[in-house]
């Protein structure tokens, strides 16, 4: 879709990989952190697609079904200089798999904590073959 079609079709044809880079704008965070799904306790379908609306198109992205296997990690207290990366897509399954991630409600935040403001940037890496 962002992409000429020469070119995608270029570089479709061997390993994509989707990462994110987040992180809190300030900290530390403690009002709705991030959470991480450890990947190797996810299946494929605990993932259900969903349409994502543009104002000239329409994309895809996976919500997760809830399952009692999953396990879920979260760093308390994040500050500014730390990051996250999360590896979102892999055309490769052979590379891993790919978990889940989402912001949550954390029953001990403090009543006079700052609002989450937070970045997360999306990179994609193409590889040869």
């Amino acid at each position: 879709d962002l992409l000429p079609r020469e070119t995608a079709t270029r570089l479709l044809q061997h390993r994509v990989l989707e990462v994110n880079v987040w992180r809190p704008i300030r900290g530390p965070l403690r009002t709705m952190p991030l959470a991480v799904c450890d990947a190797s306790s996810m299946r494929p379908d605990d993932f259900v697609a969903c349409d994502l609306y543009f104002r000239d198109r329409v994309g895809e992205i996976s919500y997760v079904a809830f399952n009692e296997r999953h396990r879920w990690y979260y760093y308390p207290d994040m500050n500014r200089d730390e990051v996250l990366l999360l590896k979102c897509f892999d055309s490769d399954r052979a590379h891993g798999s790919v978990g889940a991630h989402a912001a949550f409600e954390h029953p001990l935040t403090p009543p006079d904590a700052l609002p989450r403001e937070s970045i997360e940037a999306r990179a994609f890496a193409f590889f040869a073959p």
